[in-house]
Parts: structure tokens; C-alpha cells; sequence
């Protein structure tokens, strides 16, 4: 569990977003949670880069809960984090550590190599390190997650597995290796790439290497810093997707240069558009060719305009006769051109009534009421 929100196992996949204001301005930073969740998201993380900024998520989670906003909040921790972490941990549901700076050495670089004492002797710090943390959350029933960030591997990782994505896995299972020592197990791990690439098969490594081990915890998906517009979505979604079509994913986060609500319905299309919730209207159309019988594209705004409030239904918008019957299959209405100026409804594969083109919207609307599908926005 993630405060309210189940996760992993047979429970649907989550939709997170991170804010983007500054913690200390606590206002701000309400405002922008708060936005986040009537866009949907249902869990937000929250960056704390100093006992401050922890000690803000207080006064920040108090806000939220006394104007009856109970999504679920993470502290997000990075270098040398171990205070940060203990004093976040007291106001949030889960804390985010980053195991390449979470005991952090600068890099040396006149370095050549670790010697096998020198990386234990790390290990050994980390483990004594990350110990009051995995007490402390395993006290209060709070969830970790070991989020693993390609551009931040330890050096010691570098050295040893070199800039990969195994160098990745293997700093992800160091980490869960001491929760699993300590008994705990309420771990989220996240292994995120700007690249898809790379993304995908640190993944893939983890889940085999959590396998092997016997290890059964949530992954959370992302591409970092996947950009904006267009190419930063179809970034996300190859890897986001990839995966859970694979079968692994718990929680997604598309990571877009644009207000964090933006990223919300990418999130849920992505999982939509897999069969793995089923937030708003599905809308099946086909492409248009000769034989369209009207202007596809205008009728499908105004049928998605009349009807996107909606949840849980699929809706064809066909621009003939030939194809669009059986390719609408299973829609639950379709809306069909039979002749030139003619519409043909649909309820699932049964013609129910024949309208022209000017009334066609308002007939579909009128057809969904009378099956007690409406509600009105």
C-alpha cells in the first residue's frame, strides 16, 4: 500500500505525477498536489532536497487533509539523504531514495579501479546507512520505493558493471537485498532511462534478477525526462507500454516537460488503450478513404465533444457501411454513414434506427439515455 492506494499484485496500475513547485512555498505546492489529483493522478511525489523541505511535508500533508484531499504523498531524496529521509518519512506515505546518492562519494577522478574491500566497505556504509530508514518505515507501514536513475549510478557501479543498464540492476538489488535482510518489504523499484532503450532493458534485468532471488516487488515505469509535445508522449508510451505489455508494471509516470496534470490522461491512455483500466470513453474510428460518407474527422469532435465525460464506454464513429458494422464490433454504440447525408446508430452489432447526418450526434446522445448510460457532465 501506498497510503490509500494498493499496489502491485491483481490491483490496477497507478497513474503518479510529481509537482513541480517549490516545497517550501506551501501554498504553491498544495495548489499544484491538489491539481494533480482532480486531474486524477492518485499518487504525487514531492521533492525534499534538505531537512526543510521535509520538514514543509508536514505543514503540506495537514493542508491537503484538512481540505479533504487524501491522495497519497512521496518524499523524493537524493545526496546523502539519510536525516532528509528519516524527517520526511514522519509526514508521507512513501520516501523515494535514489541508490546512487543516497550515501554519496564525489567522484573521484583520478581513479582507476574498486578493489573487491572497497566496494564491500561501501556496501557496508550504505547497509548501516539505509537501516533507520527501513526500521523507521517498517514501524509506521510506509513504502519505499528504490528508484534507480541511469544518470546517477555510484561510481563504484560504473567501475564495476560499467554505464549499463546491468549497472543499473545491480545497484537496484543491492538496495533490495538489505530490505529483504531487515524483513521488509513494502518496496516499489523504478530503474528510469531517458532513453527507451536502456529503460526497457534495465527493467527487464531487474525483474529477471528479482526473480532469480525470489523477490516479488512493484516496479514502477518511466522514461525521465521524456521532453514535451508529441515525441516526448510517443517516447513515454514505447517504454511505458512495452512493459506492461510484457506483464510487468505497477505504477507509470509519464514524464513530460509541461504542467505535471497534462501528464495524467497520457497515463491513463496508455493503460486504456492496453485493457488495463478503463477510465474514459474508448472511441474507435477508422482512418477515412473514398468512401467516406461525411467529414470523419469533424464528427468524431463533435460525437467526443457530446460524450467524453463519460466512463467506460466504447463508441464507433465509421465513415461506411463496408468496413465500419463489423471492424465496430465491439463498440458498444457506433454511429455508421450509410448513405450520403444518412446515419445509421448502432447499439453492439444491432442497427437500431436510421437518422440524417444533422441529427446524428444529438441521436446517438438520445440512444445512450435511453439505455441508462448518460450522465450528464
Amino acid at each position: 500500500m501506498v497510503g490509500n492506494v494498493p499496489v502491485g499484485s491483481n490491483h490496477p496500475v497507478a497513474v503518479q505525477s510529481m509537482i513541480n513547485e517549490d516545497t517550501m512555498d506551501i501554498p504553491a505546492a498544495v495548489a499544484g498536489i491538489r491539481r494533480l489529483a482532480d486531474a486524477g493522478c492518485e499518487i504525487v511525489r514531492v521533492t525534499t532536497p534538505s531537512l526543510s523541505h521535509a520538514r514543509a511535508m508536514g505543514h503540506i500533508r495537514q493542508q491537503l487533509r484538512d481540505a479533504g484531499c487524501t491522495v497519497p504523498l512521496v518524499a523524493d531524496v537524493h545526496h546523502n539523504g539519510v536525516k532528509i529521509a528519516l524527517a520526511a518519512a514522519q509526514h508521507v506515505d512513501k520516501v523515494r531514495i535514489n541508490p546512487g546518492l543516497f550515501v554519496f562519494d564525489k567522484p573521484d577522478p583520478d581513479r582507476q579501479s574498486f578493489s573487491p574491500a572497497e566496494f564491500s566497505a561501501a556496501a557496508a556504509r550504505i547497509r548501516n546507512a539505509l537501516r533507520p530508514l527501513v526500521e523507521l518505515l517498517k514501524e509506521q507501514n510506509k513504502a519505499l520505493r528504490i528508484g534507480v536513475n541511469h544518470g546517477s549510478l555510484a561510481e563504484r557501479m560504473v567501475f564495476t558493471h560499467g554505464d549499463t543498464p546491468q549497472g543499473m540492476a545491480e545497484s537496484a538489488m543491492e538496495f533490495i537485498r538489505i530490505c529483504a535482510e531487515m524483513d521488509f518489504h513494502n518496496v516499489v523499484v523504478s530503474m528510469k532511462a531517458s532513453r527507451t532503450s536502456v529503460m526497457l532493458a534495465a527493467y527487464r534485468l531487474v525483474a529477471d534478477a528479482m526473480d532469480a532471488e525470489g523477490f516479488d516487488y512493484p516496479l514502477h515505469l518511466g522514461v525521465t525526462e521524456a521532453g514535451d509535445g508529441d515525441y516526448g508522449r510517443i517516447k513515454s508510451t514505447a517504454g511505458i507500454a512495452t512493459l506492461l505489455a510484457e506483464g510487468l508494471g505497477d505504477t507509470v509516470r509519464v514524464s513530460l516537460t509541461e504542467a505535471p496534470e497534462r501528464e495524467i490522461p497520457v497515463g491513463f491512455s496508455i493503460l486504456q488503450s492496453l485493457g488495463l483500466r478503463k477510465t474514459m470513453v474508448e472511441y474507435v474510428a477508422c482512418p477515412s478513404c473514398g468512401r467516406t460518407l461525411f467529414n470523419l474527422e469533424d464528427v468524431l469532435k463533435q460525437v467526443r465533444a457530446a460524450t467524453a465525460h463519460l466512463t467506460g464506454l466504447d463508441i464507433a464513429v465509421m465513415g461506411c457501411i463496408v468496413n465500419g458494422p463489423g471492424e465496430m464490433a465491439d463498440a458498444d454504440y457506433g454511429y455508421v454513414g450509410k448513405a450520403a447525408g444518412t446515419i445509421c446508430l448502432y447499439r453492439g452489432r444491432e442497427e437500431i434506427r436510421v437518422v440524417p447526418e444533422s441529427e446524428g450526434v444529438e441521436a446517438l446522445v438520445a440512444l445512450i439515455k435511453e439505455d441508462g448510460c448518460w450522465v450528464d457532465p
